[in-house]
């Protein structure tokens, strides 16, 4: 009887180990769209790392069409508002750049486009937040994409954002967060996914910086709650199947 319940406890935590070993992130589809549900912070992010980059080389009028649908941006009283501090900015080309690289304003104007058209059946994206308390540096995983970053995609410091089977297009540049600097809301967080020579940081490191005139990043929208819809994960089924046979192997009686 000991055996058999030693068999037991060890069969229910490897079968527990395993789900939790492929429970960070979810790779599934929403309304059609891919998405990727992370565990860890909660939320599901767009299985494309750029789509706005994959959306304008499908529709060359993207960008005029999310000018003319969003028009302006709210923020936090700062002189790139029009007019300065205002608390909002009203969205200019200016505010795009190429292949999906735009202003911090560009990137929370393109997250609030994916939401009047309601994509992947979410109008709630936004960009990830930097955390409570967002600091400057390397392997912060207060925020959300440093969560991404280091503990779900296995990055490191110094070293670009691997490229992973859970996503696509992923860019070694940087991305912008949509939490604002509270001191000076002039700047944005932002976090680095490569090298830049032009600001004096490195992958993995977690900034701040002006929301426009200092170059265009990119953008990676993410919505709260899990929109995956996939069937029941294999190791579901597993675990199942290897807690049936253990139960019946327990239930069994003992000839010593």
């Amino acid at each position: 009887m000991h055996f058999n319940q030693t068999l037991l406890t060890a069969g229910l935590l490897l079968s527990l180990n395993t789900l939790n070993a492929q429970a960070a992130l979810t790779v599934g589809t929403s309304n059609g769209q891919s998405v990727v549900y992370s565990s860890v912070s909660n939320i599901t992010w767009t299985g494309d790392a750029n789509l706005l980059g994959t959306l304008e080389s499908n529709n060359p009028n993207l960008v005029t069409t999310i000018i003319s649908t969003i028009g302006s941006i709210v923020d936090k009283p700062n002189a790139f508002d029009t007019p300065a501090n205002s608390g909002r900015h009203t969205l200019t080309n200016a505010d795009f750049g190429y292949n999906g690289r735009v202003t911090w304003f560009g990137a929370k104007s393109f997250t609030s486009y994916l939401n009047t058209i309601y994509y992947a059946g979410s109008n709630q994206w936004d960009l990830p937040s930097a955390g409570e308390n967002p600091q400057s540096g390397y392997n912060q995983i207060g925020g959300e994409f440093g969560k991404l970053f280091y503990n779900e995609l296995g990055g490191s410091a110094f070293n670009a954002i691997p490229n992973t089977v859970d996503f696509i297009n992923e860019q070694a540049s940087a991305y912008w967060l949509g939490t604002e600097l509270q001191s000076t809301p002039y700047n944005s967080w932002i976090f680095f996914t490569a090298n830049d020579a032009n600001q004096f940081v490195r992958s993995g490191n977690q900034n701040y910086i002006q929301k426009t005139g200092q170059g265009t990043y990119y953008v990676w929208a993410v919505s709260p709650g899990n929109l995956v819809a996939v069937p029941a994960p294999g190791a579901v089924w597993l675990m199942g199947s290897g807690l049936l046979g253990l139960l019946c192997l327990k239930c069994r009686p003992f000839k010593g």
